[in-house]
């Protein structure tokens, strides 16, 4: 004759427990990749809070050149259109003097 049935249920049984134990292990070690590529990989989590640190750090740097931008064309509007601006910047900054004015320079 052959094989006992109930010894075939069992061989069935043992069967389907070993197919289910290699789908779970095939799903938790996909889960497992995808989770550690989710956080270390290229695009991970780890490297978008350094990326996100870096924008923050460039957008601060643009504000700062941003603001020293707009007090160097203050500086330029105030040179071209106020003579007395003009006058300042000459003397202090290139020691100029009018024709009848003498320069006292002191040691600091």
């Amino acid at each position: 004759m052959g094989i006992p049935v109930n010894q075939l249920r069992k061989q069935v049984a043992s069967e389907r427990k070993k197919r289910k134990l290699i789908l779970l292990t095939v799903v938790f070690l996909s889960f497992l990749y995808l989770l550690i590529t989710l956080i270390f990989g290229d695009m991970g989590l780890l490297q978008c809070r350094d990326l996100f640190a870096k924008k923050m750090q460039l957008e601060a740097q643009v504000k700062e050149i941003e603001q020293d931008n707009a007090r160097i064309r203050s500086e330029i509007t105030s040179i071209r259109e106020d003579p007395f601006y003009k006058e300042k910047h000459a003397r202090e900054d290139f020691g100029l003097a009018r024709p009848d004015e003498y320069i006292f320079q002191y040691d600091r």
